[in-house]
């Protein structure tokens, strides 16, 4: 039996040393493409007068929509900006792949040329960023006006203060490489958690669980997990005292039956990783005050928005990684 374990140990130890440089390499990847992205931002708000913050806000908006959506070609550079081939051609334009920048103008199309190569490419990082900065300086470049902009791209409410709040926190931190995390509770206190998304609830009529049970002590200390602006904050039948954060992906962490709400945690306020929002409680199911109806946890739920809605999806793989990471790190 030894002798037959020996090659299964060897190979663990060969993924190990196989797959951990891949992760660290993934990672400095990450950070030369935001590294690279920066510049192509600052580019445009020179050429354009569109501030950089607004250019990445909408970028990251629209990889966000990428990742929840299959019908889109897939993006093979670094602005993720999208234009349907009709609309960057011309609505009368016979060549769906025309990039004559010229010919496009004459049939109408939105491509422009970003580089004065003569060519407007909609898989040209350049042009394709160009193009979307030029019809929101067509607006004006204050913030109200690029709200206006915003409103006739998207035609909805809801892309227009993601993209507002992806824009506030990029200015604040003055840069886009916000990718830390951390845990939801501090490692160092007593919690237990199992994999609940999905499961049946009979609460209001049946339903789905929307997320994660983290069980804790009352009042253990509930931090944000992501960069985020604080889009929710208050009283919900179900949750509870709840509150509800959008990251720069898109994604909404959504953490409820809080007991209280920390210093300055409101609608509005930028929050990032380890930072306490609030604390345990067991509020919820009644009116507000409502409490003691059940042990004292946190529930944590993701949702992802398609630019039409959003739809909850599974927390469980995302807080097992931030846990081993920070664990990790600590």
């Amino acid at each position: 039996m030894k002798v037959k374990a020996l090659p299964i140990v060897l190979l663990v130890i060969g993924l190990t040393f196989t797959f951990t440089p891949n992760i660290e390499a993934a990672d400095d990847n990450d950070q030369n493409e935001d590294a690279e992205r920066m510049i192509l931002y600052k580019e445009m708000d020179g050429i354009t007068h569109v501030p950089w913050y607004w250019l990445a806000a909408i970028d990251a908006h629209e990889r966000g929509l990428n990742v929840a959506r299959n019908d889109r070609e897939e993006n093979e550079g670094l602005i993720d900006i999208y234009y349907s081939p009709r609309d960057w051609v011309g609505a009368l334009n016979p060549d769906l792949e025309d990039n004559d920048s010229e010919r496009i103008s004459i049939f109408g199309g939105v491509g422009l040329d970003g580089d004065a190569d003569g060519i407007a490419d909609r898989k040209s990082d350049r042009d394709v960023l160009y193009t979307v900065a030029r019809q929101i300086s067509s607006y004006g470049y204050d913030d109200e006006n690029i709200r206006i902009a915003l409103w006739d791209r998207y035609q909805r409410d809801q892309a227009v203060r993601i993209i507002s709040g992806h824009a506030k926190i990029f200015k604040e931190y003055g840069t886009i490489a916000l990718d830390d995390s951390a845990f939801p509770v501090p490692l160092n206190y007593n919690y237990t958690y199992n994999s609940t998304w999905g499961a049946a609830r009979g609460w209001g009529g049946r339903r789905i669980h929307e997320g994660t049970d983290i069980f804790a002590g009352h009042s253990t200390p509930v931090r944000a997990t992501k960069y985020g602006i604080v889009e929710l904050q208050g009283w919900n039948t179900y949750g509870g005292w709840r509150i509800g954060i959008r990251d720069t992906d898109n994604v909404y962490h959504y953490f409820a039956h809080l007991s209280s709400f920390a210093d300055g945690i409101e609608e509005g306020a930028i929050v990032e990783p380890g930072m306490e929002i609030g604390k345990v409680g067991s509020s919820g199911y009644g009116k507000p005050g409502t409490e003691g109806k059940f042990p004292p946890h946190l529930h944590y739920g993701l949702y992802r928005d398609n630019g039409y809605s959003e739809w909850s999806f599974d927390p469980y793989p995302s807080l097992k990684s931030w846990e081993k990471k920070e664990r990790e790190n600590s």
